[in-house]
């Protein structure tokens, strides 16, 4: 019998995990799209991607609930385009979900940094790590619950951010200089509107994580389309509400290029001694953690998955007593806290090692979200028969909107971001000869030797 995970997690379970991947991205990285783009310029963007990941997960969560298994898009792709296919998404999915952690960790890092100067925000990040690793690995009921507690906690506190700063905002502050800098829109604000699709991204990146959770939904065809579209509706709302009063409490500017703008636009507010500053960075925390720890989850099943299908060593694919695929967890984690400490090896184009490290994870979402739309395509034509219990509204308009939204925004940022779009290709080059290499595994796989 192949190592299958235990069905154990309801709606609510799978809405935390929803929203709980991605509200770190209303916390922080996507404020870098101001220093690009602007606030009216990141504005725009943000429209059109809200318009993408809206119209991406009404489509997405098709082929979640009919193909409910925990490689989520490698599953899809594999079965529309084969093995190649499954290639193509499973790394890119990796890179998605191994290189968004690290950006999360040291921004916990910088956050615990405002309340303890003296601690080393590297050091902190690592230690996030070990623990949400180990909780993780502890069992994944207990991981979602947490999961599910601190997300509420920190949609709370979003909500309580925009409360407190409320009174001090000024949509003339928001305006001002707008465009890329400028008051009046040109062809710089243009550029700019396109530089920013990474920072726009990062607001809803990984929503589509709760699809590697799917074996571990209890009755996946009723819970996820739920989880999902309520998930999308909650990000969509709060990622506007945040960047319109973060933004319009005084000089926008100075929150541009930090990995703490909440607490810093709270700080011009009510000042750095204030209780109400306190609350937001230590809560802010569950904003980060919810985050953090769902996407440990993400990343460790698309390993899991990888490894039991053959595609990568079937070690990988090991569950723990608890019924955890603690390997998975353990590697991915290796990978994220190298990645933290890279950044006096590695300047990547002027940018800090966050803004880095999130526009490579953006690299891995856009391509995979390519080929989860052209594996919907194709697999209402191959596999017409496939049980469908939620099928994409508006077919086939509304994925096409996702599907072209994803390839100009996949073309824009190669354009923008030549040396890291580099690094992504060559990623995907040693994986293919790894793929190449490696076809006597995937033959003597666990999925095809254990069934």
């Amino acid at each position: 019998m192949t190592e299958k995970l235990k069905p154990t997690l309801g709606v609510f379970h799978l809405w935390g995990i929803a929203v709980g991947l991605v509200i770190s991205g209303e916390y922080f990285g996507w404020s870098y799209g101001w220093g690009v783009a602007g606030t009216l310029g990141f504005l725009v963007t943000t429209l059109i991607i809200a318009t993408m990941y809206t119209c991406f997960i009404f489509s997405f969560t098709e082929l979640t609930t009919a193909i409910p298994h925990a490689g989520g898009p490698f599953s899809y792709s594999r079965k529309a385009f084969g093995d190649t296919g499954g290639f193509i998404a499973g790394i890119a999915t990796l890179i998605e979900f191994v290189f968004a952690p690290p950006a999360i960790a040291m921004a916990i890092g910088a956050y615990l940094n405002v309340q303890f100067p003296d601690l080393n925000p590297k050091y902190a990040a690592v230690g996030a790590y070990v623990v949400f690793m180990g909780l993780n690995i502890v069992g994944v009921k207990i991981a979602a619950t947490f999961e599910l507690v601190v997300t509420v906690l920190a949609v709370i506190e979003l909500l309580v951010f925009v409360g407190v700063v409320q009174p001090s905002f000024s949509f003339s502050n928001f305006t001002l200089n707008g465009w890329a800098g400028a008051d009046h829109f040109s062809l710089p604000a243009i550029s700019g509107i396109f530089a920013a699709i990474p920072f726009a991204i990062w607001f809803f990146l990984a929503i589509e994580g709760v699809a590697m959770a799917a074996e571990e939904a209890k009755d996946p065809k009723k819970t996820i389309p739920r989880a999902y579209i309520s998930g999308i509706l909650t990000l969509v709302i709060l990622a506007f509400l945040v960047m319109l009063f973060a933004g319009g409490v005084g000089d926008w500017t100075k929150l541009s290029n930090i990995n703490d703008p909440l607490p810093q636009a709270m700080k011009a507010v009510v000042g750095h001694n204030s209780a109400w500053m306190h609350m937001l960075v230590w809560i802010g925390l569950f904003g980060l953690v919810a985050s953090f720890h769902g996407i440990i989850l993400g990343y460790s099943r698309q390993i899991f998955a990888l490894g039991r299908a053959g595609f990568l060593p079937a070690g990988l694919a090991k569950l723990s007593r608890f019924q955890t695929p603690h390997r998975a967890i353990i590697a991915g984690g290796i990978v994220g806290i190298l990645a933290i400490f890279s950044d006096s090896v590695i300047q990547v184009q002027g940018m800090s090692l966050t803004a880095a490290i999130v526009t490579m994870a953006c690299f891995g979402a856009l391509l995979m979200y390519i080929m989860s739309m052209l594996s919907l395509f194709k697999l209402r034509r191959s596999a017409p028969n496939l049980e469908r219990s939620f099928k994409a509204p508006g077919y086939p308009v509304i994925p096409a909107i996702a599907l072209v939204i994803s390839i100009v925004c996949f073309v824009s940022m190669f354009y923008f971001n030549p040396t890291i779009g580099a690094v992504f290709i060559g990623f995907l080059v040693l994986g293919y000869i790894y793929f190449l290499l490696t076809h006597r595994q995937r033959e003597n796989s666990l999925e095809r030797t254990n069934p």
